[in-house]
């Protein structure tokens, strides 16, 4: 599995301008947009139920320095697989049941990419009036807005998997028993492998693409 970074570099040996562009579209989208707003959610819906721990290590910005973890940001280039820098919590400084609370702050996440997938859908659907379509201009706001759609939902339905440290663990964590509890954060010191192990096999990749293309081609309305 390639990553846009190697797409890029495919791009200038072939002298394909048109996939280094969408490649570089890929890359600023994900890492730029996509990546530090689903951060920045995760941030201000932590410090709306108590826990000031991320606005402290300035984490409530839209900088994607500040979220972006360099060995996932290099994985993702190289791979199109990879990760932000995750949002500290203290759970313990959250209001009302810790785990519910977590919860929801762990769901702010793939909700800002699903409201931004909404946003660019709009967008899309009203490029006609902003843009020629057929026009070079045109044709390139399109697939940037068809492309920010498809990346956003990816990221959040990715994001909803319950593998730890993924947000869909913590849905999941939240409603399961005691003993279930204590068996995910077991399961969290091997997440990232099953991950990657999920990953390079194409499972993820299985399990992610079928619904987050037919909710992109629905939003887009294709």
């Amino acid at each position: 599995m390639n990553g846009p970074l190697i797409g890029i570099f495919n791009g200038l040996t072939r002298g394909d301008v048109v996939l280094i562009l969408s490649q570089a579209i890929v890359l600023v989208l994900l890492l730029g947009i996509a990546f530090p707003i689903h951060e920045l959610a995760h941030a201000l819906t932590a410090r709306q139920l108590g826990d000031d721990t991320s606005e402290r290590l300035g984490r409530i910005t839209l900088n994607p320095l500040a979220h972006l973890d360099p060995f996932g940001t290099l994985l993702f280039a190289l791979t199109g697989f990879g990760w932000a820098k995750p949002v500290p919590v203290n759970t313990y400084r959250l209001r009302g049941n810790p785990q519910t609370s977590f919860a929801i702050v762990a769901l702010a996440g793939p909700v800002s990419n699903l409201l931004l997938a909404a946003l660019f859908a709009l967008l899309f659907r009203l490029t006609p009036a902003l843009a020629e379509r057929d026009s070079l201009g045109g044709g390139v706001l399109l697939f940037t807005l068809s492309v920010a759609v498809q990346l956003n939902i990816f990221l959040a339905l990715f994001n909803l998997i319950p593998i730890p440290p993924l947000d869909g663990s913590r849905l999941l964590t939240a409603l399961l028993p005691d003993q279930g509890q204590a068996w995910m954060e077991q399961l969290e010191r091997y997440g990232f492998i099953i991950l990657i192990a999920l990953s390079l096999t194409g499972v993820l990749g299985t399990l992610i693409v079928q619904p987050a293309t037919w909710l992109s081609r629905t939003l887009l309305g294709l």
